[in-house]
């Protein structure tokens, strides 16, 4: 049986970048132009490609974080911020090599509470921009889908054929 308590949650910034901040929650002239700067000095860098066309990245984003926020409201979810900051459970190899092996920040779920707390199969981004939509689930939700699926969270990301499990953290209180 899995220990939801026991999972850790991690989230990965590039090296140049500040940890645990939110391009989405920058004033819209501030955000073009730092995403200007990551995109022209980091052409190379995968965390920054989706800079490169800002334009349509922080649009898709702006309708993504509506939906989420909304989506969450609706599952009874108590949101302190507009735009989450993004966790996924146990790390990932894949992501920390997008973010340059940059810094992690790590947090035991048992430290959020329920109502700041949602997650996704996979990126919510990617499944978002394919179908303007995705599943979003609660604490409880999430915890009854992993006990339905698995007694062992590897064997639980083998049966849903993700990378990780996203995490949305609705409020900064956790960080300050």
């Amino acid at each position: 049986m899995i220990e939801l308590s026991k999972l850790t949650l991690v989230n990965y910034c590039h090296p140049d970048c500040v940890p645990l901040k939110n391009i989405m929650r920058l004033p819209k002239l501030q955000a073009f132009q730092m995403a200007k700067q990551f995109a022209d000095s980091h052409p190379e860098t995968t965390a920054f490609y989706r800079f490169a066309d800002f334009e349509n990245y922080y649009n898709l984003r702006v309708e993504q974080d509506k939906y989420l926020y909304d989506t969450f409201l609706a599952l009874g979810g108590n949101p302190k911020e507009e735009h989450p900051l993004s966790f996924v459970i146990e790390g990932s190899d894949y992501l920390s090599d997008w973010f340059g092996n940059g810094i992690e920040t790590r947090i035991l779920l048992s430290k959020i509470a329920e109502e700041h707390i949602s997650f996704t199969l996979g990126d919510s981004g990617a499944e978002f921009g394919r179908n303007k939509s995705v599943e979003l689930l609660t604490l409880k939700q999430f915890e009854k889908l992993l006990h339905e699926q698995s007694g062992d969270y590897n064997d639980f990301m083998k049966k849903i054929g993700k990378q990780y499990v996203e995490v949305q953290i609705w409020s900064d209180e956790y960080f300050e």
